[in-house]
């Protein structure tokens, strides 16, 4: 029950920080604590929650859950290395540091959408088997 209810939450994270973000929200301007910019945080919190929802979903000891986990863990690393990166808190770059901040960036929001689709599969692939074997 407890498992379900981490995969809800982290879904409902990663989605409504996805809307936000896509829909352009005023809320994306606005300064936290410290200066960082709400959207910053949102952008983390989407990479975050769909990284943790593949880690859920993922069957325990397996190479996919292995690799969920390393995602899960870059993912949290993102933000404080993008921060690091630029050198300020919106997140701004220039030349060949921001290509390469804006490639890896997109790759690893691909890495933890293919490794959520893949976890998905296998979830219901897993329960479709033993639903048959009962």
């Amino acid at each position: 029950m407890i498992h379900a209810v981490a995969l809800v939450v982290s879904l409902l994270i990663s989605v409504s920080s996805l809307a936000c973000l896509v829909s352009g929200a005023a809320i994306l301007d606005l300064p936290l604590p410290g200066g960082l910019p709400f959207g910053n945080l949102l952008a983390a919190a989407a990479l975050c929650g769909t990284a943790a929802a593949a880690v859920l979903l993922a069957a325990p000891g397996s190479l996919l859950r292995r690799l969920a986990v390393a995602a899960m863990v870059c993912a949290l690393a993102w933000l404080p290395s993008s921060l690091a990166l630029a050198g300020n808190l919106a997140l701004n770059f220039s030349g060949q540091l921001g290509v390469a901040w804006l490639f890896g960036s997109m790759l690893l929001q691909l890495l933890v959408l293919v490794l959520l689709f893949l976890a998905s599969a296998s979830a219901l692939l897993s329960k479709r088997t033993r639903a048959g074997a009962a």
